[in-house]
C-alpha cells in the first residue's frame, strides 16, 4: 500500500486555552474564542472533565477541544502531541468521505441512489449475484452492503480493491443487515475518484478543506493512488473540531453553504438500526458515516479514540485524540463530568478559576520512561554492537551510546540504519519505521529501570499509536522485548535477542 508521509516537524507543547474575548453570537463565525464562563460552562468544571479523563485513563488522551456557540472555550495536548501536527484519524476519516458523497450529490454529480456496481462496469463478477446488483450508495454509507463479513484489504491478493470488494459475497438484501464495513467506506471514495477524476482528498481541498482553513491534511492511498476512504486521513485536533462545527451548523460557514442542510440531516440522523443496549453508544443507530450516541449527540468516531462529539441540544462541538482501548469508557467521562456542565447563558467570572484551568491543560504530558539517568553498566555497554538473531522484523543489529546526552541507539535493519535519541526526562524527536502507520516520527524518550535494563517509550505523536522497548543485558547477550500500544493484533512480538560482536568474533 502506497503511503504518505507527514512533511510536519515536532513542535513543543503549547496547551492553550482560549483567551477571553467578547462572544461573538453570529451563528455562522467559528473563529472566535471565549472564556468558558462567557459561554455557560465552568472553567473548574472543565479541568475536572480533564482530570477525570487522565484518571480513568492514563496516558492514553493525546488532545481536547471544545467549541461551545461556535467558540474555543477549552483545549490542550498531552505532550510531545501539539496544536500543529497532525493526527491519524483512523476510522474518522469515514465521516469525512461522507462529506464527500454529500456534495457530490449536491453538486449532480452522483445519488446516493445510484447502483455500486454502476460505477465499476470493468470490474464486476461474470455473473453478479442479485445482492450485489442490488447495493446502492446509500448502502455504502449506512454499513448495510449486505456483507456478513466485512471484506478486508489485507486479505486482498490483488491491486484492484474495487475488483475484489465486488467479488466479496453479498449474503443479504443490502439495507437489512447492519455489517461495519470500512472497505463500503473505501468503495464511496472510489466512486468519488470516478465521477471527478480526482482523489477524495483533491475533490475535498477547494470545497471543505481550504474554506475551513484545515491546512495539509493527508491521507492513505490503495495501489492504485485512491485514497483509502475508510481510515487513513490525518488532519489537527482543531480541523476535527471544525468539522464538527460544520454539520452543527448545518453545513453553513462563515455565511456560505459549504454541504447542503439536507445532507446534514440525513447523514446524521439515524439511518441503520444496529443494537438495543440503552448503556452503549455503539447500540443507539447509525447515519451516513456518523455514530448515533446516547443525549440526542451524534459523532464521527475512529479506532482507539478519535472523536468529533457533536452536542446539538447544548450547542457545543468536541474534538477528542487519543490511543485508547476503552472507547466507552471516554464517553462515560463526557456524560458523566462535561454534559452537566453546560448551562443556559452566561456564568459569572471566574479569573481563578480560568487560571487554573488554563495551567491544568498547559502541563499536560504523556508519561516518560522512568528510572535513572544512568546506570554502573552504562560505560561498559557505550559503543558495543549486538548482532540479532535472525527475526521477522528485519532487523539486523544494535548499538548503544550512553554516553552521549541524549543516548543514541543506532538500529540496522535490512533496508537502512536508523539512529534515534532518547532523553532523560524529556522527550526527542526521530525517525522510527512502524509497519501500520503512514508517519513514522516519534518522540523518544529513555531510563534505567535497573543496572542492567534500559527502557525507552517511544511516541508516534502523528498517530494514536506508541511503542516500549525494554533492553536486558545479560553479559555478552541482550534480550529485546517490545510492546506496542494501541495497536491492531499483537501487541507483544516475539523477543529479540543478540550478542556483543567482539565476544563473537573471538569465539
Amino acid at each position: 500500500m502506497r503511503k504518505l508521509l507527514f512533511i510536519l516537524t515536532l513542535i513543543p507543547l503549547l496547551g492553550i486555552t482560549a483567551c477571553s474575548t467578547v462572544q461573538n453570537n453570529e451563528t455562522n463565525s467559528t473563529i472566535g474564542h471565549s472564556t468558558p464562563e462567557e459561554a455557560g460552562i465552568s472553567s473548574r468544571d472543565i479541568m475536572h472533565f480533564v482530570e477525570a479523563l487522565e484518571a480513568a485513563q492514563p496516558d492514553a488522551i493525546h488532545s481536547v477541544m471544545l467549541r461551545r456557540h461556535g467558540n474555543i472555550v477549552a483545549q490542550g495536548w498531552w505532550a510531545p502531541y501539539n496544536p500543529e501536527s497532525n493526527h491519524l484519524l483512523w476510522s474518522l476519516s469515514k465521516s469525512f468521505t461522507s462529506t464527500a458523497i454529500g456534495i457530490a450529490q449536491d453538486e449532480g454529480l452522483l445519488s446516493i441512489d445510484d447502483l455500486v456496481i454502476s460505477f465499476f462496469p470493468e470490474d464486476v463478477p461474470e455473473e453478479p449475484s442479485a445482492n450485489l446488483k442490488a447495493m446502492r450508495i446509500s448502502d455504502l454509507l449506512r454499513m448495510n452492503t449486505g456483507h456478513l463479513h466485512e471484506p478486508t484489504f489485507r486479505n486482498m491478493k490483488t491491486d484492484n480493491w474495487p475488483k475484489a470488494f465486488l467479488a466479496h459475497p453479498v449474503d443479504f438484501k443490502p439495507g437489512t443487515h447492519f455489517q461495519y464495513n470500512s472497505m463500503a467506506t473505501y468503495m464511496c471514495s472510489a466512486i468519488i475518484q470516478k465521477v471527478t477524476g480526482i482523489s477524495t482528498l483533491d475533490y475535498l481541498t477547494p470545497r471543505l478543506f481550504e474554506p475551513l482553513g484545515i491546512k495539509n491534511p493527508t491521507w492513505e492511498t490503495d495501489p492504485m493512488g485512491i485514497n483509502v476512504g475508510g481510515w487513513g486521513l490525518s488532519v489537527r485536533t482543531e480541523d476535527i473540531s471544525k468539522l464538527g462545527q460544520l454539520y452543527l451548523q448545518k453545513g453553513k460557514w462563515e455565511g456560505k453553504e459549504l454541504i447542503s442542510e439536507a445532507w446534514v440531516e440525513a447523514a446524521t440522523g439515524n439511518q441503520t438500526s444496529n443494537g438495543s443496549n440503552p448503556e452503549s453508544d455503539w447500540d443507539q443507530g447509525y447515519g451516513y458515516q456518523f455514530w448515533q450516541c446516547r443525549h440526542n449527540a451524534y459523532r464521527g468516531d475512529g479506532a482507539f479514540g478519535q472523536y468529533c462529539l457533536v452536542l446539538p441540544e447544548q450547542d457545543a462541538v468536541l474534538a477528542i485524540t487519543s490511543g485508547s482501548d476503552d472507547l466507552q469508557g471516554i464517553l462515560n467521562v463526557v456524560w458523566e463530568h462535561l454534559l452537566p456542565a453546560f448551562k443556559e447563558g452566561s456564568l459569572p467570572a471566574d479569573q481563578e478559576g480560568v487560571k487554573q484551568m488554563n495551567q491544568k491543560l498547559q502541563d499536560l504530558a504523556m508519561t516518560l520512561a522512568k528510572g535513572e539517568e544512568s546506570s554502573t553498566l552504562a560505560s561498559e555497554l557505550s559503543g558495543l554492537t549486538y548482532t540479532l538473531d535472525e527475526n521477522n522484523r528485519s532487523i539486523r543489529s544494535i548499538s548503544f551510546n550512553f554516553e552521549a546526552s541524549p543516548t543514541e541507539l543506532t538500529i540496522n535493519t535490512d533496508q537502512e540504519t536508523y539512529t534515534l535519541k532518547a532523553g532523560f526526562q524529556k522527550t526527542e524527536p526521530g525517525v522510527l519505521p512502524h509497519p501500520q502507520l503512514v508517519s513514522q516520527k516519534v518522540a523518544a524518550s529513555g531510563a534505567w529501570e535497573a543496572p542492567d535494563i534500559y527502557r525507552v517509550n517511544l511516541i508516534y505523536y502523528e498517530t494514536p499509536q506508541s511503542m516500549n522497548f525494554t533492553f536486558k543485558f545479560e553479559g555478552n547477550k541482550l534480550l529485546w522485548d517490545t510492546e506496542h500500544t494501541a495497536a491492531f493484533g499483537s501487541r507483544h512480538p516475539n523477543q529479540l535477542t543478540g550478542f556483543e560482536l567482539s565476544s563473537i568474533i573471538l569465539e
